[in-house]
């Protein structure tokens, strides 16, 4: 199967894609076992190419073995780019795409999308000073896009705030544009499974307690993204919000020796929207 877009016409050879894209030249931003990332410009424009040169029989048993889903090749990020576009999530747009050979250890592949131009990672961006306001802005808006993924049967298996970029002029906008990049270990089905849920939700919160997230900070992305009042949340969904951030607790310690006190006592009680407005 292959896709090539307008934008790359004269590029690259349609007659033999995967040759042709996987070895274009330009600076190769990451490179590790059989998965290169090389960014390239033509007619003065950016662009990221994925290449994949099949994982192996060992990468699959070991996935197998361990009851995760290998990822084979860049049909994943093909799949998931698309998907999201659907929904109206802001990704990068693809605009090549091609897969050659039928086994699944030696699939060839490779997925192009565009340069995300004036962008920051929210990592970086939220280490800076910001105001109280667009620091809410930004919560509800990571808050939106994790609902409109989970409740479309998406899961991004690498949810951490790194992995969006904020387009820099919209963070003075009422709402700020964040793209959701690095989909390649997305995973797409009729109905996110709950612990998929807790996974990438715990994932998230995790790579954002730098932030010294507040309960009420909490409880505003829980509405949102439970769509409920918080009294009623916290009356249907505790189980899984206690799971939620005993999960970002558990990723916090593989590297940490103790919580500080912020993230210990980042945990509610079914008492405590009695004392506030929560609907």
């Amino acid at each position: 199967m292959q896709h090539l877009a307008d934008d790359l016409t004269g590029c690259v050879d349609s007659t033999d894609l995967f040759r042709s894209l996987s070895e274009l030249e330009g600076e190769i931003y990451r490179e590790i076992d059989n998965r290169k990332t090389l960014r390239f410009e033509w007619k003065g424009k950016g662009y990221f190419v994925k290449s994949h040169f099949g994982v192996g029989w060992g990468e699959i048993l070991k996935n197998l073995v361990q009851f995760r889903v290998p990822v084979l090749g860049a049909s994943n990020e093909w799949q998931a780019l698309r998907r999201l576009k659907e929904l109206g999530v802001n990704t990068m747009t693809p605009v090549a795409y091609v897969s050659e050979g039928w086994n699944p250890a030696k699939i060839k592949s490779c997925v192009v999308t565009r340069e995300l131009e004036n962008t920051v990672s929210l990592e970086d961006f939220c280490s800076r000073k910001m105001s109280i306001t667009l620091k809410r802005k930004l919560l509800e808006k990571l808050a939106v896009v994790s609902k409109l993924l989970h409740d479309n049967g998406v899961n991004h298996r690498d949810y951490y705030i790194c992995h969006f970029l904020l387009d820099i002029a919209s963070s003075k906008q009422e709402v700020p544009i964040v793209y959701l990049i690095d989909l390649h270990r997305a995973q797409i089905r009729s109905e996110t499974p709950l612990r998929w849920r807790v996974k990438d939700i715990g994932a998230l919160l995790f790579s954002s307690f730098h932030l010294e997230l507040t309960k009420r900070d909490l409880f505003r992305f829980m509405k949102i993204y439970s769509g409920l009042p918080l009294r009623e949340i916290l009356q249907k969904e505790e189980d899984f919000w206690s799971a939620v951030i005993e999960r970002a607790k558990r990723l916090y310690l593989q590297d940490k020796t103790e919580l500080p006190d912020w993230i210990s006592n980042l945990q509610y009680q079914r008492a405590t929207p009695g004392r506030s407005n929560g609907n």
